[in-house]
């Protein structure tokens, strides 16, 4: 019986879908990225954990660098879409969680563990709610906190600590503190400036390249200083911005729910 397939093509588009395999080159970036989480969490069992907040941190930058890779290469996938979210669950919510209980959290006994939960839980929670909300969220802002800016607050107040050589038992009850804000500040509807609506291929002033060349300067002065207050800044900006649009009688929410506003054109441009 002929079931409409053409045997003359049938295996050369066989052979097609057999030979289909995954992109290198953003996947290992990816891969990297996840090793900086697993890196970290080693480091924080052997109780190095100046080691541990550089592993978050490389994870940071190489989280970047996955997508826009991937857009400049044309090689992006929904195979990489999901080893990216996999890979910021361990870097970005498994990771951050656990070194701060080892670090300090473990002294409060059950109110430690359940703090790095609810960070882990709410991690989880942010990255599923951003993979099926990615079409109908306003690109220029983040629904919550994104889950690299609150590792990155975690870590880089462990990291502060550990240069000030401030002990961690001197300061539980605050890491405390900021592994719940930044946990539950994740899943808020609270919305944080994307910063993707900046294109680096753009031509700027002559005066842009000097102030980054200052920020690096200042940077500089106290990395571990002058960063986290970088991260608390950003940290609490959500809320600055959700206060503003309130008092201002604007919608608070990122969602859209039509693209006929010209406050929501381009919301679905990829």
């Amino acid at each position: 019986m002929h079931d409409g397939t053409d045997p003359q093509h049938a295996p050369h588009e066989d052979r097609r879908k057999r030979s289909k395999g995954i992109y290198m080159v953003p996947n290992m970036i990816t891969l990297a990225a996840l090793f900086g989480g697993f890196y970290a969490v080693v480091m924080a069992m052997n109780g190095r954990f100046d080691l541990a907040t550089l592993g978050i941190f490389v994870a940071m930058v190489l989280d970047s660098l996955d997508g826009r890779v991937a857009r400049m290469t044309n090689t992006q996938s929904a195979f990489g879409e999901q080893m990216d979210s996999l890979s910021d669950m361990v870097s970005f919510g498994a990771a951050p969680g656990l070194i701060a209980y080892e670090w300090t959290l473990r002294d409060l006994g059950r109110w430690g563990w359940i703090a790095a939960f609810v960070y882990c839980a709410c991690a989880a929670l942010r990255l599923a709610r951003f993979n099926v909300n990615t079409a109908v969220v306003d690109k220029r802002y983040f629904q919550g906190l994104p889950s690299p800016a609150a590792a990155a607050l975690v870590a880089g107040f462990i990291w502060l600590m550990t240069e000030l050589e401030i002990a961690p038992q001197d300061v539980t009850w605050v890491m405390f503190a900021i592994t719940l804000y930044t946990g539950l500040t994740m899943v808020t509807n609270v919305p944080f400036y994307s910063f993707k609506d900046l294109s680096l291929r753009k031509s700027v002033p002559f005066a842009a390249i000097v102030l980054v060349a200052l920020a690096i300067a200042v940077i500089n002065i106290h990395p571990p200083t002058v960063l986290f207050g970088l991260f608390v800044v950003y940290g609490l900006s959500g809320y600055a911005v959700y206060f503003w649009r309130k008092a201002k009688g604007r919608p608070t929410s990122v969602i859209s729910t039509s693209t006929d506003e010209p406050d929501e054109r381009g919301l679905h441009d990829e």
